[in-house]
């Protein structure tokens, strides 16, 4: 996510932490380099020079704060105008009325029907009853897409296959939605061009029948600085209220999330950053921020893990490790649920200092890894993962075979596992000897 844009602001900060002095002549040249990484992240020029002139000005006119070096006192403003660039504050859903309803717009291949899911799928955990309303009537399969989505996240869907007039669509979802008590409706809308007017003038009539309370345009990532042209068009035809922001797993630039805010006024609200249905989340502004410029996103991390980690199976996990009882069924059971959080490259990237380390590992093979020893530990019976005591060189032939891998990769497993175990038990004698000795001042067992 903004690698590219990334990589070269660090590059720029690197001049600027070694700044004893700010001085116009030594930070117009450092911030030189950041007006040329906006721009080359497909930033709007007016958004990008405007940026780096308030920079400037709060940087030449403020005082340095005595315990801060210069050049970091400018990285912080620098921060914090980002911050303000991408929208300041998170921008939620303004849902009321019964049935509340939203439209969801955009171009053709933008991922509405696939972000029409991924939002149902976030209004279900917010314990909204919602209804998705396929009202996409001219693309083949339309309609299909959205009910397989729909039973993938168990969200009911509306659709009348074979109708073509959008506006009947919409009276008879919220009909079927008074009757079933379905308090949320998402319609996903056809694709259109910008210049097609018929096609617009269709989302403003239906836009004029359900009185949304949100209207959330979709604009594909990649597009750069022109999904910020067609924000702008489908803002002054239909007046949106927000945008989703699609595909930014395989965007390198950025340009649409610094752009958006500051040229239409509109706030991004949420963000697509794979193609499943859990990859996707709110936006805040302030953790993107912190994510563009190499600090990390310590607090999504910890919302995600949150979401994903049983907190009673992380406590009784906790108890077997302490008594020294930790299974290759447990680690089995582990290995799936950091699976859950997403994948490891995006993880270690939410990591202060994450994205310099994933340049430095291969990730994709750190994830090969981590499948290899799930299908060794899969090719094991439920006894020899209890017991790996059990694995004589027989079962570890099978199990190499079972799984698809060589014997040694089988003994490489079991080597490091049984080295976690003698770990965990060393630990688990210290805490209850630490226990009986009333523990170390400042030391809490």
């Amino acid at each position: 996510m903004f690698d590219s844009l990334s990589q070269k602001l660090q590059n720029a900060f690197r001049n600027l932490r070694g700044l004893g002095k700010i001085s116009e002549a030594n930070a117009g040249e450092a911030l030189r380099e950041v007006r040329l990484a906006l721009l080359d992240a497909d930033v709007n020029f007016q958004v990008a020079r405007d940026f780096i002139e308030e920079v400037k000005r709060k940087a030449l006119g403020q005082e340095v704060v005595q315990s801060v070096q210069p050049g970091q006192q400018i990285i912080k403003i620098i921060h914090d105008e980002l911050v303000k660039l991408l929208g300041s504050t998170h921008a939620g859903l303004a849902l009321s009325g019964n049935p509340a309803c939203l439209i969801l717009a955009g171009l053709h291949g933008s991922g509405k029907t696939t972000s029409s899911a991924k939002l149902a799928r976030w209004l279900q955990k917010q314990a909204r009853q919602t209804l998705l309303v396929a009202a996409d009537v001219y693309r083949p399969a339309a309609m299909d897409q959205l009910e397989t989505l729909g039973k993938q996240i168990e969200v009911p869907v509306f659709a009348l296959h074979g109708e073509t007039d959008v506006l009947k669509i919409a009276r008879q979802a919220l009909e079927f939605a008074r009757q079933n008590n379905r308090n949320t409706l998402l319609f996903d809308t056809a694709g259109r061009l910008q210049i097609d007017q018929p096609l617009v003038q269709e989302l403003v009539r239906l836009r004029d029948l359900i009185q949304p309370q949100e209207i959330l345009l979709v604009l594909d990532a990649a597009t750069g600085q022109e999904a910020v042209n067609v924000a702008t068009h489908f803002d002054q035809a239909l007046q949106i209220t927000g945008a989703i922001l699609t595909k930014l797993d395989g965007d390198a630039r950025g340009g649409a999330a610094l752009s958006l805010k500051a040229v239409t006024g509109k706030p991004i609200k949420f963000i697509g950053t794979g193609e499943k249905v859990d990859e996707f989340e709110p936006f805040h502004p302030e953790r993107m921020a912190s994510r563009i410029l190499g600090m990390g996103d310590v607090v999504s991390l910890v919302e995600r893990a949150v979401e994903a980690v049983d907190l009673d199976d992380a406590r009784r996990m906790e108890e077997k490790m302490r008594k020294g009882q930790f299974s290759l069924e447990d680690f089995l059971e582990q290995l799936r649920a950091m699976k859950k959080l997403g994948s490891l490259e995006s993880l270690v990237g939410m990591l202060p200092g994450g994205a310099e380390a994933v340049k430095r590992m291969d990730m994709n093979k750190q994830e090969k890894e981590f499948k290899r020893m799930e299908g060794i530990i899969c090719a094991m019976t439920p006894q020899e993962r209890r017991a790996p005591q059990i694995l004589n060189a027989k079962r570890r032939v099978r199990i190499a075979k079972g799984s698809g891998v060589h014997v040694s990769e089988v003994n490489n497993l079991l080597n490091k596992f049984s080295q976690m175990q003698q770990m965990m038990k060393k630990m688990g004698k210290f805490q209850k000897m630490m226990g009986r000795m009333g523990g170390l001042p400042g030391f809490k067992t």
